[in-house]
């Protein structure tokens, strides 16, 4: 894994940081690459029951780095279709990558979460924030739009008159602020944000694992079909888990008053 983005295991939960304290997070092609990697590992482990994700230093991350992305257009020339494979090819992996995953994803933002950063925050499943935490949709601001998925995946965490207030006044959300529109679901202590996002993680993590993941794959798939295509789907999915082990450990210890003990099978 690269240096730039640390993965850390610890039993069922996995925490992701983004570890370039020195360009505030810039989500640079170190850090898309590193993210990417470490987002489909976790996936993958079936042994892995939640993600959080977090920033090293004073900043979640300050989005786009804009010396990359002024250099694309001054010093390196870039093309109309080199513009455009830049973004498919390199920030767009991540939309991607956190769309297809279903090991839920838990935010802990810390200080700054602005333009593409800020978009990163919308893709994750929960979103909780430090009270320094700052919120922001800032591309107008040096003349771009969303290009990573901000404008997708936005409106329908704070619905689009809110989305578009954001995006087009650039205006910095306070944590307060942001979870009054619904951003985050939580605000706390700067000094308890990991210890809260754990306490998360964990409730997640004592579900059965393998009804964890189908329920936020559900979840995702019902919001852009009509009610019967969901109810299909949801209806395909129960009959796969209820033919799991754990379905009836979990029955079991609820009906003798225990603690399950799950097998992921």
């Amino acid at each position: 894994m690269s240096k730039s983005v640390l993965y850390e295991q610890d039993k069922r939960i996995v925490k992701i940081t983004l570890n370039r304290p020195d360009t505030r997070n810039a989500l640079s092609d170190d850090i898309i690459d590193g993210l990417v990697n470490s987002l489909k590992k976790a996936d993958k482990d079936k042994n892995v029951g939640c993600i959080i994700l977090t920033g090293a230093g004073k900043s979640f991350s300050s989005g786009g780095n804009l010396q990359e992305i002024k250099n694309m257009t001054t010093k390196d020339n870039m093309s109309l279709t080199e513009l455009e494979d830049w973004y498919r090819f390199g920030i767009q992996k991540i939309p991607l990558t956190m769309n297809s995953i279903d090991v839920p994803v838990i935010a802990a933002v810390n200080g700054h979460a602005i333009g593409a950063g800020n978009d990163l925050c919308t893709m994750c499943d929960i979103r909780i924030a430090a009270e320094d935490a700052k919120f922001s949709e800032s591309f107008l601001r040096i003349g771009i739009i969303p290009g990573d998925g901000g404008s997708w995946f936005l409106p329908k965490i704070i619905g689009l008159a809110r989305a578009n207030e954001m995006i087009l006044t650039c205006d910095v959300l306070d944590a307060y602020k942001a979870l009054n529109w619904g951003l985050v679901s939580k605000v706390v202590k700067n000094e308890e944000l990991l210890d809260e996002a754990y306490k998360i993680a964990d409730k997640i993590v004592s579900q059965p694992p393998e009804a964890s993941r189908r329920a936020k794959r559900l979840l995702k798939m019902s919001q852009d079909v009509p009610l019967d295509k969901a109810l299909e789907m949801a209806a395909s999915q129960q009959a796969i888990l209820q033919q799991l082990d754990d379905h009836r450990e979990a029955i079991d210890a609820l009906l003798e008053k225990r603690k399950p003990n799950y097998t992921n099978s």
